[in-house]
C-alpha cells in the first residue's frame, strides 16, 4: 500500500543516552525504546535516496541511483569513501559489475587506533586495498540474503566473512553491526556496519594457544581433551577465562576441579556456549545454554557485556574460524563442580551451611561421599541457629540422606536412609514434594557428588507409633485414656498411613461436662467420635493449600485449610502440626471435633458436674447398671494414672 511504502522512505535512528551508539531501524526491524537498559532519544531523517517535498509529509522524493561509490558519500560512509579513492578501488566500485560493500561507518575508522590505520595506509596503499577488498562480495546480497551462521566469500582471496542473523533482528558481519541496510546502487548495494572487520584464520584453539593471558585455561584445555572441539568445525562461544580468572579462585577449590577429570570437563564446558554469540547481537537480557548444559544470563549495561549480571567481560568479540571468544576475568563453576557445601553457601541455605559446619559435619558435605543435604532455607533461623548439642547433631545427621537423588525421581511411599541411620519417607502431593514434615522449597542444585534440597523447616523424623507418641506428650492423656477405652489402640500401633488430629486435654476440658460424660459412658460413640479425628492417608502442613478434603475413619469428610499462615481443620485452629510419627502424622488441635449428625443443638440443661465427680459417681453407679461400668472404669482408672489430665 501507499502508505506502508511511504513509511520506509522516513528511518529513525535511536541513539543511546550517555554514549554514542546508535541503532537505526527500517520498515523491518524496529528496536524497543530502551537498549541494554539505557533510554534512547528517536529521531528521524531521510533514508537515502529520498529528500522532503515541501507540504508532503515524509520523504516521498526518491532520487536517482548512484555507483556505489557515490552511494558511499551518501550513507554516511565518506571516509571510506575516501579510502577507495587513495587504494585506487574506485575505478572498480564506480564501474560496471555487481558487488556488495559492508563499509565501515566514520566513526569506525577514527575509533581504529594510529598505529594500526598507518599500517593500513602505508606500504603503497597495498594493505588499504586489500582491507577495502575483504569488505566486498562479488554479488548483490541483501539483508534477507544473510542468514545466520552461513559465511560468504570476500573478494580479499575468498577468505570468508560470518554472517550471523539474530532472532532480534540484529545482523552482524564479523561481530560487526549492521548500521544502515540494503542501500541500493547501480552496482550493487551498501551496507554500513559499527567495525572495520579484519580477515579471520585462526580456531577458538589456536587463540587459546597464542595468548598469553589464556595460559591456565590452554592448560585446563589440554588436560581435558577439549582440544579437538575447540579445532573442530561449528558456530560456538568461548567465554575464556583468563589467568586472572583462575587466580582470583580459592586454591584448595582450584586444585580440587583442576584433579577430577569430569568436574574440570563440566567447568569448561560451562564457558562454552553452543552458537556463536557476538556482543553487538545482545541488546537486552537473554538466556543461553551451555555445553555443560546449565544456562547463562547474558545481557548488557549501557556499552559493558554482562555475565549472570556481571560486568566480567574484559575482552569481547575475538572472531574465530568456528566462532567467538570473549575473555572474561571471572571463572564461571557450574553446579555440577561443585561440592553441596559450596552449594549451600551461595543459596538461600547458607544459615544452614554454618548449623552443619558447627555440628562438625563439613566433611560429608565438602569430600566424595554421595549424599543429598535436606538444608532449611535462612527464614527457618530468623531468630538465630540452635544451640549445637548431642541431640541437634543427631537431628543434622539425619537431614543428610545416604545417596545423590534427584526429586524428580523422588515418589510416594520412598523410604530414605539419612546418615543419622533413620529412616525417612517420601510424600507427593498435588502442590508440594515433601520429606517427612519438611516440604521442597526450591530446585534441586546437583553438584559433583551430592545433591542440595532447600526445604521450609527443620526435619523432624518420627519417634514412634501415632500412640507412642501420644503417649509420651502429656497434653494427650485424655485423648489416650479414651482411645483406649474405645478399643483403638491396635489400630493407631499398627503400620499405616494415619492423620490423627489430636484433642488436647483443653479440648476435652472446654465440653459441656454433661457432654463430655455422656460421651466417655458410650464405648460405640466414643469410638465413632476418635475416628472422626482420623484419616487413612498422610497429609503434613507444607500439602495443604487453600482448601483439603479428607475422609475420616468414621466416613465424614474433614476440611483442611490454611488461614493466615494457620492450618484450620474443619474451621479450627490447629495448635501443633506436624507430629511426625512411623505411621502417621498429628495435629494438636484445642477442641473436640463433631461429625454433622453428632452435633449437639442445645447445651443449656447439661449437668455441671466436675467430670472427675461424674466417673466417681459413675463407678459407684456401675454395681447396679453394668452395661457401661467396663467403660467407666477404664477412663477412670486412666484418669487416676494421668492426674493431669483435667
Amino acid at each position: 500500500p501507499a502508505g506502508l511504502f511511504r513509511l520506509c522512505q522516513v528511518g529513525s535512528g535511536s541513539k543511546l543516552i550517555g554514549t554514542n551508539r546508535k541503532y537505526f531501524t527500517n520498515c523491518k526491524q524496529w528496536y524497543q525504546r530502551k537498549i541494554c537498559g539505557k533510554s534512547t532519544v528517536i529521531s528521524y531523517e531521510c533514508c537515502p535516496g529520498y529528500e522532503k517535498v515541501p507540504g508532503e509529509k515524509g520523504c516521498p522524493a526518491a532520487l536517482p541511483l548512484s555507483n556505489i561509490y557515490e552511494t558511499l558519500g551518501v550513507v554516511g560512509s565518506a571516509t571510506t569513501q575516501l579510502y577507495s579513492d587513495r587504494s585506487n578501488l574506485r575505478p572498480e566500485i564506480e564501474g560496471p559489475g555487481s558487488f556488495t560493500i559492508f563499509a565501515p561507518s566514520n566513526e569506525a575508522w577514527a575509533s581504529l587506533s594510529a598505529e594500526t590505520l598507518d599500517s593500513l595506509v602505508s606500504n603503497v596503499n597495498i594493505e588499504l586495498l586489500n582491507a577495502l577488498r575483504y569488505h566486498m562480495v562479488d554479488k548483490r546480497v541483501l539483508t534477507d540474503d544473510l542468514k545466520h551462521g552461513t559465511t560468504l566469500n570476500s573478494m580479499y582471496q575468498n577468505l570468508p566473512i560470518q554472517i550471523h542473523h539474530y532472532p532480534n533482528g540484529i545482523v552482524t558481519v564479523n561481530c560487526a553491526r549492521l548500521l544502515k541496510a540494503d542501500h541500493h546502487a547501480t552496482n550493487g548495494v551498501v551496507h554500513v556496519i559499527d567495525k572495520v572487520i579484519a580477515t579471520t584464520t585462526n580456531t577458538i584453539q589456536q587463540i587459546i594457544e597464542t595468548e598469553d593471558s589464556l595460559e591456565t585455561l590452554r592448560t585446563a584445555v589440554a588436560a581435558s581433551d577439549l582440544s579437538s572441539l575447540l579445532e573442530s568445525e561449528g558456530q560456538y562461544t568461548l567465554l575464556a577465562p583468563t589467568n586472572e580468572a583462575f587466580e582470583k579462585i580459592p586454591r584448595e577449590t582450584l586444585n580440587r576441579i583442576l584433579g577430577d577429570p569430569e568436574a574440570l570437563r563440566d567447568l569448561l564446558n560451562h564457558h562454552i556456549l553452543k552458537s556463536a554469540m557476538c556482543a553487538e547481537a545482545i541488546i537486552a537480557g537473554l538466556t543461553m545454554e551451555t555445553l555443560e548444559g546449565a544456562t547463562l544470563d547474558v545481557g548488557c549495561s549501557g556499552e559493558e557485556l554482562t555475565l549472570n549480571g556481571k560486568p566480567i567481560i574484559a575482552n569481547k568479540d575475538v572472531l574465530a574460524t568456528n566462532g567467538v571468544v570473549h575473555f572474561v576475568n571471572e571463572l564461571l563453576i557450574p553446579d555440577s563442580a561443585k561440592t553441596v557445601f559450596e552449594l549451600a553457601q551461595e543459596s538461600e541455605v547458607s544459615k544452614s551451611t554454618d548449623l552443619f559446619r558447627q555440628a562438625g559435619l563439613s566433611s560429608h558435605l565438602t569430600g566424595s561421599e554421595q549424599v543429598t543435604l535436606l538444608a532449611p532455607v535462612n527464614n527457618v533461623f530468623k531468630d538465630g541457629l540452635p544451640v549445637i548439642d548431642s541431640n541437634m547433631r543427631n537431628l543434622l545427621l539425619n537431614h543428610i540422606v545416604k545417596d545423590q537423588l534427584s526429586s524428580k525421581y523422588l515418589y510416594h511411599g520412598q523410604k530414605l536412609q539419612t546418615l543419622g541411620d533413620k529412616e525417612l519417607r517420601v510424600f507427593v502431593y498435588r502442590n508440594n514434594l515433601c520429606i517427612e514434615n519438611a516440604c521442597i522449597a526450591a530446585h534441586d542444585k546437583r553438584g559433583r557428588f551430592g545433591t542440595l534440597f532447600s526445604v521450609d523447616k527443620m526435619l523432624t523424623p518420627p519417634t514412634g507409633s501415632v500412640m507412642d507418641v501420644l503417649k509420651a506428650d502429656h497434653r494427650f492423656s485424655t485423648l489416650v485414656a479414651a482411645i483406649q477405652s474405645a478399643g483403638l489402640t491396635e489400630n493407631l500401633n499398627r503400620p499405616g498411613t494415619f492423620t490423627v488430629f489430636a484433642p488436647t486435654n483443653e479440648a476435652f476440658q472446654a465440653m459441656p461436662q454433661g457432654e463430655l460424660n455422656k460421651l466417655l459412658g458410650n464405648a460405640k460413640e466414643l469410638a465413632n467420635i476418635l475416628k472422626f479425628h482420623v484419616a487413612d492417608e498422610i497429609l503434613v502442613s507444607g500439602a495443604v493449600t487453600a482448601l483439603v478434603r479428607l475422609k475420616s475413619m468414621q466416613g465424614d469428610k474433614l476440611e483442611v485449610s490454611m488461614k493466615n499462615n494457620v492450618i484450620h481443620i474443619n474451621k479450627e485452629p490447629v495448635a501443633e502440626s506436624d507430629i511426625m510419627a512411623t505411621n502417621g502424622v498429628i495435629y494438636a488441635v484445642n477442641s473436640v471435633l463433631q461429625p454433622q449428625a453428632s452435633r449437639p443443638q442445645e447445651r443449656g440443661d447439661e449437668p455441671a458436674d466436675p467430670a472427675l465427680e461424674i466417673f466417681k459417681q459413675a463407678s459407684a453407679l456401675s454395681k447396679v447398671k453394668t452395661s457401661h461400668s467396663p467403660v467407666y472404669s477404664r477412663i477412670l482408672a486412666r484418669m487416676k494414672e494421668n492426674s493431669g489430665a483435667f
